[in-house]
């Protein structure tokens, strides 16, 4: 079956895409269109083309079992150009998504319409390329140059009513696409039509404007190459031809598509693609959820009620007692609130929001809850006294969850009816932003019960990953050797500041003291105290030190650093040099390039470990686990990745 079919209706053609399931821009596709404009050249009854795609959306991009292999003709830049100086003028008709290859396929047409709540969006950069068919030289011709910047180097796409206003596309449409396709075109016969894109001019922006924009993309991409590249791009297509600047953006893109970063980012993109939907799974029925309970509404429960919400699911919040909830509520409705502030919930969708979850302090409100979620205070006691209350009010079949961070959940299950349907779910905070999502199964836990764990994790919208019992899972026994050998160079007498800078050039927002100073000291100097009192060995960290001496972090005015009232910049701390100064050894000279390796290497040491005692099933689970819940730079690809780089 043809992946490209042609119809009529009277002097308009309609060609249409079907390469299932997002219109890959696979050889067979590129071919079809590539064959469809010389018959519809040769064809004199037709005036005009509508191109328009088959299933849920428009061409999506690129075809991802490509990738890495040798291009082969028709070559998508030349496929554009062919669209575009086709005799006849065509229509691109999108709903869905049309990304990357997809959108510069549209803007070889000569109009492009959209669906209301489609988009449209060239997200190269995050696979470590830049457009290569055009996406940087004619974008900034039909929006201008400060759109084309925003679509290219940031990698986000737009949905249609903005990028009608930004002159991406030309019409917003609702109800039958195809027809409203056919109608737009018979009405642009009737007028002059426009240039094709590449023909139009590019306004020259300000003076400083481009050596602005550098400055701006380095600090955000943080070693990141592709954005800067795109940046580059867009600077050719505003003052070269534009042959020029396309062969600017090819031989860029050709460049970058052999580089590390690419290939880590292309690593990653297929590990979350994986993620959602792991193989040993792939044949079990998940429990459907119309309804989710959560304990307790502190941070992190109000966090996980508000994911839980704009999922679309009905939440029941249990509290403790009348005050408790109240506080709760107040956290759900500031968390809804912020959205609304930020633009991304008009005022009716959160107080739709806050409406769908209903506040209790008895837990027989949770009888037909589907799923329950504990999210109370990190103490063994307290968590087995909720399990104990759902084990009496909750129905048999209930999936029963624990957010336990560090503790044993099999010791939180102890006892429970129909253990099969116990699991835990490690969410991190804020949950109702942050994609990881630990899922943690005993030896009790039903394939269907972890199945439906996955099944959350996807209509949440996170990145689910199954980690085995061990103290702090994956992400926190990784973060503790972490945290540990950065001490370790510490005692060797290297500078706090100069660990925390080497970090920070290797891709990381902060330095583990920075990262340490934000969150507090006291929650792991708490841990390792209560391991401490129940007759573990726990050496002493550095960091316990500081605690002991007052010292919690940024909460108390100091930690690793000083920082003054009502700032948040560190500062080096005299006073943490002295309390420090007798447990330094010696005195070592390292590079900021040797202080990352030897900490990346650390945590891939602890990734190893951890998979030769299968805590996690594979490398890229790790990485993953890292990337999206501890801020490792995403185009290094991981611990794991960037190891095996190394050798």
């Amino acid at each position: 079956m043809s992946v490209v079919t042609i119809a009529h209706a009277g002097e308009i053609a309609t060609v249409t895409i079907d390469n299932p399931p997002v219109n890959a821009l696979s050889q067979a596709l590129r071919q079809g269109l590539w064959d469809a404009v010389a018959t519809l050249d040769a064809d004199p009854a037709v005036k005009a083309v509508v191109l328009i795609c088959a299933g849920r959306t428009f061409i999506a991009g690129a075809d991802v079992t490509e990738f890495g292999k040798p291009p082969m003709e028709p070559h998508l830049p030349d496929l554009v150009a062919r669209i575009e100086g086709a005799q006849k003028p065509w229509i691109a008709a999108i709903h869905g998504s049309a990304l990357g290859g997809g959108f510069e396929i549209a803007m070889g047409c000569r109009f492009r319409i959209a669906l209301e709540g489609a988009s449209v969006g060239l997200p190269e950069v995050t696979l470590g390329i830049v457009p290569g068919a055009s996406g940087t030289v004619r974008t900034p011709r039909l929006a201008g140059v400060q759109a084309a910047l925003d679509l290219v180097t940031g990698g986000k796409p737009v949905k249609a009513a903005k990028a009608k206003a930004l002159g991406l596309i030309d019409a917003v449409v609702s109800g039958d696409l195809q027809a409203a396709a056919l109608a737009f075109a018979r009405e642009a016969l009737e007028q002059p039509l426009p240039f094709p894109v590449s023909q139009r001019p590019i306004a020259t922006p300000e003076p400083g404007f481009w050596e602005a924009q550098q400055t701006a993309i380095a600090k955000r991409a943080r070693g990141e190459a592709a954005p800067l590249r795109a940046l580059d791009c867009l600077r050719k297509a505003a003052e070269a031809s534009f042959d020029e600047a396309m062969a600017h953006e090819r031989a860029t893109f050709l460049e970058l598509r052999a580089s590390e970063q690419a290939q880590a980012l292309r690593a990653v993109f297929f590990a979350e693609r994986a993620a959602p939907r792991p193989a040993h799974l792939r044949d079990v029925e998940p429990v459907a959820l119309r309804k989710v309970g959560v304990i307790g509404g502190g941070t992190m429960g109000a966090g996980i009620a508000a994911a839980l919400r704009d999922a679309g699911l009905p939440v029941t919040l249990i509290e403790r007692d009348a005050e408790a909830l109240a506080r709760g509520l107040g956290n759900l409705k500031t968390i809804f609130d912020g959205g609304v502030k930020r633009g991304k919930l008009s005022e009716a969708q959160a107080a739709e929001r806050l409406a769908g979850v209903t506040g209790a302090t008895d837990y027989a409100a949770l009888a037909d809850a589907d799923l329950v979620i504990e999210a109370v205070f990190e103490e063994i006691g307290v968590k087995r006294a909720v399990f104990t209350e759902l084990a009496r009010h909750c129905r048999a079949d209930a999936i029963l969850a624990t957010n336990t961070s560090y503790l044993d959940p099999r010791a939180i299950a102890e006892g429970l009816p129909n253990p099969a349907r116990f699991i835990g779910l490690h969410f991190f905070s804020p949950a109702n932003v942050m994609k990881l999502l630990e899922i943690v199964p005993t030896a009790e836990t039903s394939a269907q019960t972890l199945a439906t764990g996955f099944a959350l994790g996807r209509a949440l919208n996170k990145i689910p990953v199954q980690a085995g019992i061990c103290e702090g899972f994956i992400g926190n026994r990784i973060l503790k050797r972490y945290r540990a050998a950065a001490e370790g160079l510490l005692r060797k007498g290297v500078a706090i500041p100069e660990i925390d800078a080497a970090m920070r050039g290797y891709g990381f927002a902060m330095g583990p003291f920075e990262a340490q100073d934000l969150g507090g000291l006291d929650i792991a100097f708490l841990q390792r105290e209560g391991a401490r009192a129940a007759g573990q060995a726990v050496p002493e960290a550095l960091a316990d030190i500081l605690v002991r001496a007052g010292r919690k972090g940024q909460k108390t005015g100091g930690g690793w650093y000083d920082y003054a009232p009502g700032e948040r910049a560190p500062r080096s701390s005299i006073t943490v040099a002295e309390l420090l100064a007798p447990h330094v050894t010696e005195f070592v000279s390292m590079t900021r390039e040797e202080i990352a390796a030897e900490l990346v290497g650390q945590m891939a040491a602890e990734g190893q470990a951890i998979l030769d005692e299968r805590i996690a099933r594979c490398p890229s689970d790790i990485d993953l686990v890292e990337i999206h819940g501890y801020g490792f730079p995403r185009w290094r690809g991981g611990p794991m990745f960037a190891a095996q780089g190394r050798g």
